[in-house]
Order: structure tokens, then C-alpha cells, then sequence
């Protein structure tokens, strides 16, 4: 069988076309999502319910034919695997039990114990890999440590992630307990994720691009370096896709310095200035504006031919600058796929 479109390009091999999936492509700008979501009940249970989880991953896959399917969790879940409570509060978002001291992060649960909460997500991996079309790569995907610890410390998202700024400077050391056993957990969430099917991971740091100088490399480098390494320990051969999101001059080397296989970039920067500094170093993967989802019409031909021709010289993987939003159209999600694809 001939090898699929993303393994190729995270290998570093340059296509003729670039393989396609989207952030949240499976989500709230889908019929056939509410609908789902609506027969689970509520958000968490639609996460921890195998069938219904595997359902809404695979949507996107029949009406479209991405090129690849990302498991449908939260990265919050490992908190609550850790001990946390998590609730989520409608219209609002995700609400967490605050973890804001010393004794507070070392009464956390230690990496090992995750694996009975996340159960139902293991096993909806291994359905997705029953039930995917054999062309379509699985993803699994974890929150990064420190985009997972802001949730964690502030108990919900916060515009400029201070709560967990102020524990870092007020108390780097247990920030930094904080952060490695969240690293601890993730390599053990995401290694597990891979013996039962998933092909891909991903390491999503939403809020990378409000650690500056000294704190990025601590806090998103660091982190990512050590799971990356332990993965590939565990699964020789295992691509994996880092998110340092808005990290801006932070992309450049962050391949280098963490050994992902593919940066993925969001669309604050432009494609031209990331295939000249950061594709350089190996697969990019990005980055139209999520917003040219709900506008449609010739700007988003053009602005997706912008980001298919910049990148075209070396390993590229089309995607959106950020997940895609539940205002979106369907019709240009399709649109998208087919310019991409030489529409």
C-alpha cells in the first residue's frame, strides 16, 4: 500500500499536493455534530463515550475526505485524570478545581494513575482505527504542559494566562513541579494513545505565545523537547506535530530544538515568512485564517493559494492558522479542500 499523504510529507518528502485536515474539524459548524452532541447530553460525556466520540471524529472524514482524522477529546481531560475537577459550563467554557500551591500540585496524581479515567479515550482510538478509511492517518493529540497548567491554575482560560504568570514568578519552583508532572502524564497519555492506534501525535500549546525569553524555553521548548524524546524512546519512528502557538520569532528553530517533526503555524504569521525561517528545517504544517471559513468567496481562493504556492518548495501539511470556528460554512470547508487539491 502505498504510504499515506501525511506520514510522507512528516517525513520530509515534498508533494505535489499538500495533505489536508483541519483544527476542530470536527465541532459545532457541523449538523451532524449538534446532532451527536446533543445525544451524548453534554460535552464531557460526548468525550467519554467511545461510540459517540468516534462518531463525531469520523463526520468530517465522509463529508469531506480529509486526509487525516484527529481523535475527538479535550485537552483537559488529563486534568481531571490527575485529580482535578472539571466541569464544563455552558455557553461559558471549562471550569477546573485551581491548583495554586506547593501541596496542592504535589497532591496531584502521579502520571501512572491517568490510564482508568482515560479508558473511554483509548478505546475510542481503537475504534477510530478499526473504522478509518485505510488512507486516512489518526492523530492523536495532547495539550502541551504549559497550556494545559494556565486551565489548571487560573481553573478556567483566561485572556492573558496571569494567574499562571503570577505562580511562576511568585513560586518557580512549584510551577515548575506543576509542569513536569504534566509532562510525566502527557508522555504517558500520549505514548498510550499510540499503542492503540494512533499514527500521529500532536502537542497543542494554545498559549506559547505569551511566554516570552527565558519562560519559552523553560516552559514550551523544555517541556516539549522531553516528551518528544521519550515518545520517540518508546515508539521509534513516531511523527510528531508540535503547536507553539503565536510563538512567532519562537517558530525559528523550534524544530531543531525540540525534534517535532512538523511546526504547525498559526496565521499570524505569514506563509512567506515561515517556509524562509522555519520550513527550512523540515514539515510545516498551516496556516490560512480560520475566518476565511465563514467569509467564503474568491479572497479565500486566493489567500489558500497564497499558502499552498509559499510553501510548495519543501514538506508542508494544509491546514488552518487555529481551529476552525462554530460560525463556520460547510460549503467553504468543501471549497477549501478542492482549491487545495488544484480546484
Amino acid at each position: 500500500m502505498t504510504e499515506k499523504t501525511i506520514l510522507r510529507a512528516l517525513k520530509g518528502e515534498v508533494l505535489p499536493t499538500p495533505p489536508i485536515w483541519m483544527m476542530r474539524q470536527a465541532g459545532r459548524y457541523l449538523p451532524e455534530y449538534r446532532a451527536t452532541r446533543a445525544q451524548a447530553g453534554d460535552f464531557l460525556s460526548l468525550c467519554y463515550t467511545p461510540d459517540l466520540a468516534a462518531e463525531v471524529t469520523l463526520q468530517p472524514i465522509r463529508r469531506f475526505g480529509f486526509d487525516a482524522a484527529i481523535l475527538f477529546a479535550d485537552i483537559l481531560l488529563i486534568c481531571q485524570a490527575l485529580g482535578a475537577k472539571l466541569w464544563f459550563e455552558t455557553g461559558e467554557g471549562p471550569r477546573l478545581s485551581t491548583v495554586t500551591s506547593a501541596a496542592e500540585i504535589e497532591a496531584l496524581k502521579p502520571a501512572d494513575a491517568i490510564h482508568d479515567t482515560l479508558a473511554p479515550v483509548y478505546e475510542t482510538v481503537r475504534i477510530l482505527s478499526r473504522e478509518l478509511p485505510k488512507e486516512t492517518t489518526l492523530i492523536g493529540f495532547a495539550g502541551a504542559p504549559w497550556t494545559v497548567a494556565t486551565y489548571m491554575v487560573a481553573g478556567r482560560g483566561t485572556r492573558d494566562q496571569g494567574p499562571a504568570h503570577a505562580l511562576k514568578t511568585s513560586d518557580r519552583a512549584a510551577f515548575q513541579a506543576l509542569i513536569d508532572r504534566l509532562t510525566d502524564a502527557t508522555i504517558d497519555y500520549l505514548s498510550m494513545q499510540v499503542q492503540v492506534g494512533a499514527e500521529v501525535v500532536k502537542l497543542f500549546d494554545s498559549w506559547a505565545g505569551s511566554l516570552k525569553g527565558q519562560d519559552f524555553t523553560d516552559f514550551a521548548v523544555a517541556p516539549t523537547a522531553r516528551i518528544i524524546a521519550e515518545l520517540k524512546s518508546r515508539h521509534p519512528g513516531l511523527p510528531i506535530i508540535a503547536f507553539p502557538r503565536e510563538a512567532g520569532q519562537g517558530y525559528v528553530g523550534f524544530a531543531r530544538a525540540t525534534g517535532a517533526d512538523c511546526v504547525a503555524l498559526d496565521n499570524s504569521v505569514s506563509p512567506e515568512w515561515a517556509a524562509a525561517n522555519v520550513q527550512v528545517d523540515g514539515c510545516v504544517q498551516g496556516n490560512l485564517a480560520p475566518g476565511y471559513m465563514v467569509t467564503g468567496g474568491p479572497e479565500m481562493d486566493t489567500a489558500i493559494r497564497q499558502v499552498v504556492r509559499a510553501f510548495a518548495k519543501g514538506p508542508h501539511i494544509f491546514n488552518l492558522g487555529h481551529g476552525i470556528t462554530p460560525e463556520a460554512d460547510p460549503d467553504n470547508v468543501a471549497r477549501m479542500i478542492e482549491v487545495v487539491r488544484g480546484g
